[in-house]
C-alpha cells in the first residue's frame, strides 16, 4: 500500500505544484507573445527584462519591506504579549484568572469585522493612521496565541516550578528560564502562523493607510494589477517576487508550520 499513497502524493505535490510552475515560467516569457496552445507558454524566448522592469519602476520592492518589517514586528510582539498572558492565565495565582481566561476566549467568538469601526476610531483619536505604528500594534491582541500558549504551559508540572522557588528563584527567572525553553516548539509554530497572518492581512491597512510608501504587499499588488489587466506578463512578475519571502520562509520552517497547524487546531 506504501507505493499508493507514494503515487497519490506524488499527484497531489504535482496538482498543487502547477500554479506555481506556471506562474514562474509566464513571468519569464517575453511580452506581447502569441499564445496559440498551451505548449506556447512553456516555449521560449525568455527574458528577465520585465523583472528589471517592476523592480525599478514600480514601489513593489518598498511594499516588500514594508510586509517583512510589519510582519516580523507583529510575529515577535505578539508571541511576546501571548507569552506573558499564557503565563499569567496558567501559573501565577490572581484574583478572577478564570473570569480573565473566558474574556480571551470570548475574544474568539467575535469576529474581527465586527470590531473594524470601533478599531479604526481608536486609531484615528490616537493618530496612529498612516504609520507603522498603526499597522503593528492592533495587531499583537491574539487570543488564538494566548489560548494556544496556556494549554502549553498548563502541561509544564507545578512542582518544577516550584523547585525553582525553593531555589531563590523569582517570577521572571521560572518564566525566563524555565517556561520559555520548554515551550520553544510551541513558541516557534506560533511565530511562524503569526508572521503568516500579518504578511496576508489586506483589510486593516487598506482602511489605516493611504500613503503608498507605506502600503504593505496585498495592499499595493492590486493597484499594480489594475495598470496591467490587458497583460499577461508582468502581473505573474508582480506575483512572482512577492511569493519569493513566503516561499523561502515555507522551505526554511516547513515542519513547524506543519506542526503549529496541527497544534492550534487550525484548517482551511
Amino acid at each position: 500500500m506504501k507505493w499508493l499513497y507514494r503515487i497519490i502524493s506524488a499527484c497531489m505535490a504535482t496538482l498543487f505544484a502547477a500554479p506555481l510552475v506556471w506562474m514562474l515560467v509566464v513571468s519569464i516569457k517575453e511580452e506581447g507573445m502569441k499564445i496559440i496552445t498551451v505548449l506556447d507558454w512553456f516555449k521560449p524566448p525568455y527574458s528577465l527584462d520585465v523583472y528589471k522592469e517592476i523592480l525599478t519602476g514600480t514601489k513593489l520592492t518598498v511594499w516588500i519591506g514594508n510586509s517583512l518589517l510589519v510582519a516580523a514586528l507583529v510575529m515577535v510582539l505578539t508571541v511576546a504579549v501571548a507569552a506573558l498572558a499564557g503565563f499569567a492565565l496558567s501559573k501565577l495565582p490572581f484574583r478572577y484568572r478564570t473570569l480573565m481566561f473566558f474574556v480571551v476566549l470570548a475574544g474568539l467568538l467575535i469576529p474581527g469585522e465586527a470590531t473594524i469601526i470601533p478599531l479604526y476610531q481608536v486609531a484615528k483619536d490616537m493618530d496612529l493612521l498612516n504609520s507603522y505604528q498603526g499597522l503593528i500594534i492592533p495587531a499583537l491582541a491574539s487570543p488564538v496565541a494566548v489560548i494556544v500558549l496556556k494549554s502549553f504551559f498548563d502541561g509544564i508540572p507545578n512542582d518544577l516550578l516550584e523547585s525553582v522557588q525553593i531555589d531563590g528563584g523569582g517570577t521572571w527567572r521560572i518564566f525566563i528560564r524555565i517556561i520559555l525553553p520548554l515551550t520553544r516548539p510551541a513558541l516557534a509554530s506560533m511565530a511562524i502562523l503569526t508572521f503568516i497572518g500579518s504578511w496576508n492581512n489586506f483589510l486593516w491597512p487598506f482602511l489605516s493607510i493611504t500613503d503608498d510608501n507605506l502600503f504593505t504587499l496585498p495592499m499595493g499588488i492590486p493597484t499594480l494589477m489594475g495598470q496591467y489587466s490587458e497583460d499577461y506578463v508582468k502581473p505573474m512578475v508582480i506575483n512572482a517576487i512577492a511569493s519569493i519571502p513566503i516561499i523561502i520562509l515555507f522551505v526554511t520552517f516547513e515542519r513547524q508550520i506543519v506542526k503549529g497547524i496541527s497544534m492550534s487546531g487550525i484548517k482551511g
